[in-house]
C-alpha cells in the first residue's frame, strides 16, 4: 500500500467519506472533523507512518492538503 493509500484510508475510516470528497476536506469542515476527530487522526496517522506528530504541527494540520505537507516534514511523502 502506498502512502497515498494509507493516508485516504485512515481519512476514510475516521471521516466515513469516499476518496473523491477527501480533497478540500477541513478541520471543524463536517461534523466529524472536530477535536476528537481531529486527535483520533493524529493517532492514527502516528501509528501508520511510525512517527510522532508534535504539537505545532498537530494544530498546523487544518486540511486534508494541509495534512500531506505535514506528514512531508517527518519524512513521509503523500504523492
Amino acid at each position: 500500500m502506498t502512502n497515498l493509500e494509507t493516508y485516504n484510508k485512515i481519512f476514510r475510516g475516521i471521516f466515513r467519506k469516499a476518496d473523491d470528497e477527501l480533497p478540500g476536506l477541513k478541520y471543524r469542515g463536517i461534523a466529524l472533523w472536530d477535536s476528537i476527530g481531529h486527535m483520533d487522526l493524529m493517532s492514527e496517522l502516528e501509528e501508520a507512518f511510525d512517527i510522532r506528530i508534535d504539537t505545532q504541527d498537530v494544530l498546523a494540520f487544518t486540511s486534508y492538503e494541509t495534512g500531506k505537507e505535514v506528514l512531508g516534514k517527518y519524512g513521509v511523502a503523500i504523492e
